[in-house]
């Protein structure tokens, strides 16, 4: 709660001190996003990973602190304005860490920063492919790590489907993106669970679906 309560003054100071244009410090930005998501994704904070009534004493105690930064962390994101295209594609992997937190509510809040960052990309270049090529490579290492489940695919395709309907030029590119990423996803999460199966033939068949 100590740190919590540090990172949060922290981001206070880069809002009054280190946002507007000339003032604006790329470096400390990028420290704040990295302490951050480091902060969220500690062992210690992962109550699910906890017996039940651990897990209630600290809930009731300290609240899930992740969902806390992770709301900060998302609105901090927003505030960034023009300067977002200055973190793509280098932040995609941290808030990809964070999105896959199994936090409903904080995945609900964070998952949409992707959709920010396509659209910011967007407007920069007319495409958003370093940021489909950075979460594609991010995301393969985050489920072969062990992150990831089938909640966090529903969510992500209904989320960020969603908001590319709603965008003019997005809505078709968007959308294939959307669609590649799932079953990506799809393929990963099924050749994580069949790295174990005895049957070399299973195996082999996953691995052939992720190629």
């Amino acid at each position: 709660r100590v740190f919590l309560r540090a990172i949060n003054q922290y981001a206070d100071m880069l809002n009054k001190k280190f946002l507007d244009q000339t003032n604006f410090e790329l470096q400390l930005w990028n420290n704040y996003f990295h302490l951050a998501v480091a902060f969220l994704t500690q062992e210690s904070l992962q109550l699910e990973n906890f017996s039940s009534a651990k897990r209630a004493k600290i809930l009731n105690k300290y609240g899930d602190m992740r969902r806390q930064i992770g709301f900060e962390i998302r609105d901090m994101w927003y505030n960034l304005g023009q300067h977002k295209i200055k973190f793509i594609p280098e932040m995609v992997g941290p808030i990809l860490e964070m999105t896959l937190i199994p936090e409903t509510e904080l995945r609900k809040a964070t998952i949409p920063i992707f959709f920010d960052m396509m659209q910011c990309e967007f407007h920069s270049t007319r495409s958003f492919q370093m940021f489909e090529n950075e979460i594609i490579t991010k995301l393969d290492h985050e489920v072969e790590g062990g992150r990831g489940d089938e909640q966090y695919k529903v969510l992500f395709d209904k989320i960020l489907l969603e908001h590319c309907r709603k965008h003019k030029y997005l809505a078709k590119t968007g959308e294939t993106f959307v669609k590649l990423v799932v079953r990506l996803m799809e393929r990963l999460l099924d050749y994580r669970t069949i790295m174990h199966d005895e049957n070399k033939e299973n195996r082999m068949s996953c691995t052939v679906n992720v190629l």
